[in-house]
C-alpha cells in the first residue's frame, strides 16, 4: 500500500496534512449538521469523519519511517 501511495506522488507530509484536515472537517461537519439536523445525527457525522484522522496519521507515520529508511527525508 505504501508503494502505491508513493507511486501516486504522496508523501508522509500529505498524509499528516490529510489527518489535520480530517479533524477540521469533522468539526465543520458536526457544526453544519447540528444547525440543520438533530444533535444525534450531527454527532454521528462528526464521529464518522473524525475516524479518518487516525488512519491518515498512521499512514503518515508508516510512510515517514519508510522515507527515513530509504534516505529520502532527513530528521528535522
Amino acid at each position: 500500500m505504501l508503494t502505491k501511495l508513493r507511486e501516486m506522488g504522496l508523501t508522509s507530509d500529505h498524509m499528516f496534512a490529510a489527518g489535520m484536515a480530517s479533524i477540521g472537517l469533522s468539526f465543520l461537519s458536526w457544526l453544519t449538521s447540528k444547525k440543520t439536523e438533530s444533535t444525534e445525527r450531527a454527532d454521528r457525522w462528526g464521529i464518522f469523519v473524525g475516524e479518518w484522522a487516525p488512519t491518515f496519521f498512521a499512514l503518515g507515520s508508516a510512510m515517514r519511517i519508510d522515507e527515513l529508511r530509504r534516505g529520502r527525508k532527513f530528521c528535522r
